[in-house]
């Protein structure tokens, strides 16, 4: 029995790898949906659930404050993507 649950543990532990900066840039980028260059709440939202976000509304209002520089309500992908990336590495969200 030992050796079954050891192996059963091993098979059921993954590793876990942090999201790179171009992969998380990657995921904002294709959450433009209605490709205007700019990401919206509910874009924000659903890059959030894609990162594996517990809370993504949350975490999307949060993230909306944190690099919303202009305070239009949107992150532009030209101006704002660089700061929003930054903060969701600090998040350390792990590729499934």
């Amino acid at each position: 029995m030992g050796y079954h649950s050891n192996l059963d543990k091993v098979r059921n532990k993954r590793a876990k790898f942090p999201y790179t900066k171009e992969q998380i840039r990657n995921v904002f980028k294709r959450h433009d949906k209605n490709g205007d260059g700019q990401l919206s709440k509910d874009e924000l939202d659903a890059a959030f659930k894609e990162l594996g976000s517990i809370w993504p509304p949350g975490r999307a209002w949060f993230a909306q404050r944190y690099a919303d520089d202009d305070g239009d309500g949107f992150i532009s992908i030209d101006k704002e993507l660089s700061k929003l990336v930054q903060y969701a590495l600090e998040l350390k969200y792990t590729l499934k």
